[in-house]
């Protein structure tokens, strides 16, 4: 289901980190090339190859970005979260999209279409630099993807994911990691099958590194689970 309210969707916009210093008459121009959309649990926003005219904002939910290999299993490449835009680089490059979008949970979108935001980047070079800034920063995710692929075990990808957001000066005791879904979409997103990623949680838990409680991380130390990563 999709709706159009200018006045709901300028309030949304005036809350994205990305158009954060556009003054009123700036996000209400980016508005009027702004559409909402309400996606469900389970729903394709867009295949693989179907045309990119603008890139997406997520207000709330989750969006899981992948592709299908040919023998028909899956791989996820990204899971976007509240906050996180995707598609600006294709966007940028005139070209159809190369992977599909679903939603993971019921989600609220916007859908920036590339017309306003080519007019508008040619008005405001400070929107222009914080385009490239998110974008050199998935950039960069993707290369310390690649190298933890390359050079990591599977257990240093998972304890890395788990650890992820904390700074190395964190040394808390009994801090719980919420999974932000289920273990498979997870384990695809750090390159392992689920089984792999299963087993890999079970060995943790048996040294008492972390406990499991469902999508519940919890880890009595971090400094042990860290250590124990090299």
């Amino acid at each position: 289901m999709q709706g159009s309210n200018p006045i709901n969707i300028e309030a949304l916009l005036s809350h994205v980190p990305l158009f954060n210093g556009l003054g009123p008459q700036e996000i209400a121009k980016i508005a009027r090339g702004t559409r909402e959309i309400h996606a469900g649990k389970g729903d394709i926003l867009f295949h693989k190859g179907d045309p990119c005219n603008g890139f997406h904002l997520v207000v709330y939910g989750q969006i899981k970005l992948g592709f299908t290999s040919p023998q028909g299993s899956e791989k996820v490449v990204e899971i976007i979260s509240q906050s996180q835009s995707f598609g600006e680089a294709i966007m940028f490059m005139e070209k159809p999209y190369i992977v599909f979008a679903q939603a993971l949970t019921d989600s609220l979108l916007l859908h920036v279409s590339k017309a306003v935001i080519f007019d508008e980047l040619e008005r405001d070079p400070h929107l222009c630099r914080k385009m490239i800034a998110g974008m050199a920063m998935r950039l960069h995710q993707l290369m310390t993807d690649v190298e933890s692929y390359s050079l990591h075990s599977g257990k240093q990808r998972i304890i890395g994911y788990l650890l992820r957001d904390l700074p190395d000066t964190e040394h808390s005791k009994n801090l719980v990691v919420t999974l932000p879904t289920n273990k498979g979409i997870i384990a695809s997103r750090l390159n392992l099958t689920q089984e792999h990623f299963s087993r890999i949680l079970h060995e943790l838990s048996e040294l008492g590194l972390i406990a499991v409680e469902g999508r519940r991380i919890h880890i009595p130390d971090i400094d042990k689970l860290r250590s124990h990563e090299g």
